[in-house]
């Protein structure tokens, strides 16, 4: 059961304007690192980088971003090419998505997630195998809970 995590889940872990939201992307990175079933892509990575080192207030050293970036390698980021590419332009022209969304929701159904951890598109959405989970919507249960019932409604068996 693989999750592919968009960045913003990735941020709110080293953001420490919103608690809340801190704490349940500690839990959900926690998780995805015990069970071993983080994916994202290197888009995904390098909004991550610019987002820590120059977004957050205060930024954090380029040295610790780039360790957090490293460390994440251990999910298999994929690079994106043409076949990701068209797909994405696809779903943003069918689905009426951002170019950016439409990419992560083409990366998610490249390496075969049948979730995709976000905040960006609304929560239950599917498209295709692919189904939105927003993990701050379900703050009252555990990211374990929230992946079986994820998979529970795409009729997964696995």
């Amino acid at each position: 059961m693989t999750v592919f995590v968009d960045t913003n889940v990735l941020v709110y872990r080293h953001d420490s304007s919103d608690p809340a939201k801190q704490a349940r992307a500690d839990d959900w990175y926690a998780y995805l690192w015990r069970s071993r079933s983080g994916r994202l892509s290197v888009q995904a990575l390098q909004e991550l980088y610019a987002t820590l080192t120059r977004k957050l207030k205060p930024g954090m050293e380029p040295p610790r971003a780039r360790r957090i970036v490293r460390a994440l390698g251990a999910w298999e980021p994929l690079g994106i090419d043409l076949a990701t590419i068209e797909r994405a332009w696809i779903l943003e022209q069918r689905n009426s998505l951002s170019w950016w969304d439409a990419l992560i929701v083409a990366a998610a159904q490249t390496t075969g997630c049948r979730i995709l951890l976000t905040e960006d598109l609304q929560d239950g959405q599917a498209f295709g195998e692919v189904r939105v989970v927003d993990p701050f919507a379900s703050a009252d249960r555990t990211p374990e809970e929230v992946v079986e019932a994820a998979y529970g409604m795409n009729g997964s068996t696995e």
